[in-house]
């Protein structure tokens, strides 16, 4: 059986040009990095800006198991199935981190025969927008010590300092750190921090803005810190906006490249669901709607997370309506949220499957709460059973949502045309009427609860005091309409990772909490989440090389 970066490799690649033309995408529209990969110019957003929106589909999936979904590569294998029975589609998608294409994870280019290309290209550096991304954090930082080295006119006191340096790279060594050592001349000595780059509210701020106007005035917006009489200090106080703006100019622009059977994919932005928003950026998504008829994107990890965080806060953001949501699954998956270990899940288990499905019911549960239709796609393994398959079929037609087997990671588009029709009969049907879970004045507190009882299924919430002493303050600062950004565990509906299937009798514990001022949302930090992920015993970097001719081996 080929590998995924092997089939990448085998497939004769169209120029990007060829790609772009049949969606109105000129020649002059695309900024070229290269022969395969183009960012999208502001001028083809001014042409189409008056042209109505097409229907939109969201990708989500049960809470994510070692056995793996293949959210991403159903994504994919959507849009080609989608265009191969005729409907103008385009897949909107996320950049991938270097820390899970390192770490455990592998990349997120999708798999099989329905992966976007160049893979290679997207999985490493791209076309800089993380980097520049993680340049403007670590400005506004420097700038920030800067600041108070050079005699602190703001009277920041350096105990409240909120803001923390970035890095592209699990590495656990770097969440607590001291700075300034040395002599005077090297700075104040704080205790500081680092987070991954895709969970910086620089990257939440790019996947949100409109344009640029209001990119810098989302970057003005951000609080690094307060003074010593309370007042909030941002970066637009620190004289920071107009050189981190000038970083970002062309990451600002969303990227555009293909699937292997040559559907446009715009790819752009990357936070992850379970510590920022989860969502590609708006400019991305809102792009796509004007140019394609049906426009397919993800939100990261479980429904619970990403699913949540796109309806609440990218869609109340950018005033964007869904038509559908496809829920992802697997027998594997299943099985394992029903207790069967790793290594025994290829082995026939209905009662273990019958035991599992639960997960399944509640995301399915969830996502109606929101007034969208829900359609499951069930990615189909050799190792399946017909016996497993009927039983999540009569389940999905007892809870009244559409199912379909998708086998787009070994046939493409072919393979994900059951799901196709599925898709377009949902989007055809009664209209969704879409709706978030909370109104935006309900006290922070409120939204948390209401999040963690609706889509968690928790009893309530356990508030540290320290946490319960930052959402009075909030409040008090005029943020307590934002929504709210829960960070939490993607491996369960609790707080808990190791609470599998549907638990019941928990309660979600909130340690911390802090606002993301230029995003425009609070974030809250539940159980033991980390914003700066570490490395596994034998990370994925260790079977990453490349030859004498330059071709890269190992990626997934």
């Amino acid at each position: 059986m080929k590998s995924d970066i092997q089939i990448a490799q085998e497939t004769v690649m169209k120029p990007i040009r060829e790609v772009a033309a049949p969606f109105g995408i000129q020649e002059d529209d695309l900024e070229f990095y290269g022969k395969y990969k183009a960012k999208l110019s502001d001028e083809l957003f001014e042409r189409v800006s008056d042209r109505a929106d097409g229907k939109l589909v969201l990708v989500t999936a049960i809470n994510p198991t070692p056995a793996g979904e293949g959210k991403t590569t159903v994504s994919i294998g959507l849009s080609q199935a989608l265009n191969r029975i005729g409907k103008k589609t385009i897949v909107a998608l996320r950049e991938p981190s270097l820390g899970p294409c390192f770490g455990i994870k592998g990349g997120a280019a999708g798999g099989g025969y329905s992966q976007v290309l160049p893979m290679e290209d997207l999985n490493l550096h791209f076309t800089g927008d993380f980097h520049a991304v993680t340049s403007a954090n670590n400005l506004l930082a420097a700038l920030l010590d800067n600041h108070i080295q050079q005699g602190n006119e703001l009277d920041i006191d350096p105990r409240t300092i909120t803001w923390k340096r970035c890095l592209d790279m699990n590495d656990r060594a770097l969440r607590n750190v001291v700075i300034g050592l040395g002599g005077k001349a090297d700075g104040y000595v704080r205790e500081d921090h680092f987070v991954i780059t895709v969970a910086s509210e620089i990257m939440a701020i790019l996947c949100l803005c409109r344009d640029m106007k209001d990119l810098k005035e989302r970057l003005g917006r951000i609080i690094v810190a307060y003074s010593r009489s309370g007042n909030p200090v941002t970066a637009a106080d620190l004289k920071a906006v107009g050189s981190m703006a000038a970083l970002l100019k062309d990451a600002i622009k969303p990227n555009i490249i293909q699937t292997i059977e040559g559907t446009p994919a715009l790819v752009h932005g990357g936070p992850f669901a379970n510590i920022a928003h989860g969502c590609n950026s708006v400019r991305a998504t809102r792009l796509a709607l004007k140019l394609a008829d049906i426009t397919v994107t993800e939100a990261g990890f479980g429904a619970d997370l990403g699913a949540e965080k796109f309806f609440d806060i990218k869609c109340r953001a950018a005033g964007l309506s869904p038509d559908a949501v496809v829920l992802v699954a697997t027998v594997k998956a299943l099985k394992y949220n029903g207790g069967v270990k790793k290594e025994a899940l290829t082995e026939p288990n209905t009662d273990a499957l019958a035991k599992g499905i639960v997960n399944l019911e509640k995301h399915i549960d969830n996502v109606r709460k929101f007034g969208v239709p829900v359609v499951v796609a069930l990615n189909a393994f050799l190792t399946d059973t017909k016996e497993e398959y009927e039983l999540i079929r009569a389940f999905c037609k007892e809870k009244g949502c559409g199912f379909a087997l998708s086998r787009v990671w070994a046939e493409g588009g072919k393979g994900g045309e059951e799901l196709a029709a599925k898709v377009l009969e949902a989007i055809g049907g009664a209209s969704a009427r879409f709706t978030p879970l909370y109104d935006a004045g309900l006290p922070l507190k409120e939204k948390i609860t209401l999040v963690a009882k609706e889509i968690y299924g928790a009893d309530g919430v356990t508030f540290a005091p320290a946490a319960l002493r930052t959402l009075k303050k909030l409040t008090e600062l005029g943020f307590g309409s934002l929504p709210v950004c829960m960070a939490k565990t993607q491996y369960s509906l609790s707080d808990d990772p190791k609470k599998l299937g549907r638990p019941e009798g928990f309660k979600i514990s909130v340690r911390d909490v802090y606002v993301s001022a230029g995003a425009g949302f609070v974030v809250v930090l539940t159980g033991d989440i980390m914003t700066m992920p570490g490395l596994p015993k034998e990370p994925a970097a260790f079977g990453i090389d490349v030859d004498e001719n330059g071709r890269i081996t190992g990626l997934f």
